[in-house]
């Protein structure tokens, strides 16, 4: 007769094991008949923080700084440099000459020539002549008012010189008599040159209220 285990002792300790493991819960079926494992989401990496600049920090200031002066010498050079260059190469492409030929006397009928208004700045008036009853000749007005410096106009239909800025009228020898021009126009210098031609020079000006028109440089007699 074959031996039967010892069954446990009353009041004997229970003998010592590795703990029973809890149960876990059954995973259901899926469509093809096989168990599987709980889904586990995927861990996001952390987010990282943004770096937040100090606008005020000493580095940014001198940058700054230093950005401004650079900024600010550069523009001084180069007004430094076009100046400069003004004076040692004028533009005398813009700048008209003050001294220039207009032509030889015959070329010119008795009245107000505008021709070289827009180049020179001037009127050229011969005389005499259905307007200016004067000795033959010529005489050079410069375009400019006396009043504030705007260029009037000649009005041949009513046979004067208007300054469409404040309205300052100029007969045709250059006398003011309306508006608010306190004295006529200026005159230029004007002879004959050496090739018969006629010859302006208006850094030569002549001024009626000091008896310069009396200059025989101020009319050209032919």
């Amino acid at each position: 007769m074959a031996d039967e285990p010892n069954a446990p002792v009353e009041g004997a300790p229970a003998s010592k094991g590795p703990p029973a493991k809890p149960a876990q819960p059954a995973v259901p079926p899926n469509l093809a008949g096989k168990t599987t494992s709980a889904a586990v989401a995927p861990r996001r990496p952390p987010a990282r923080k943004k770096k937040v600049v100090d606008d005020t920090s000493p580095l940014l200031s001198r940058r700054s700084w230093l950005g401004l002066a650079w900024g600010s010498f550069t523009a001084a050079s180069a007004g430094a440099l076009a100046a400069t260059g003004r004076f040692m190469f004028p533009n005398v492409l813009n700048e008209p000459p003050q001294q220039f030929k207009i032509g030889f006397p015959d070329e010119y009928a008795p009245g107000v020539d505008e021709r070289w208004k827009d180049r020179f700045g001037i009127w050229v008036v011969r005389t005499p002549s259905d307007i200016v009853q004067e000795a033959g000749g010529f005489y050079a007005l410069i375009s400019v008012c006396t009043h504030l410096g705007c260029t009037p106009n000649w009005l041949s239909a009513e046979l004067k010189f208007k300054c469409p800025c404040h309205g300052s009228g100029f007969r045709p020898t250059g006398v003011n008599f309306e508006g608010p021009a306190p004295r006529p126009l200026e005159r230029a210098r004007i002879v004959l040159a050496d090739d018969g031609q006629i010859l302006v020079d208006k850094a030569r000006k002549f001024q009626f209220e000091l008896g310069q028109w009396a200059d025989p440089e101020s009319f050209l007699r032919v």
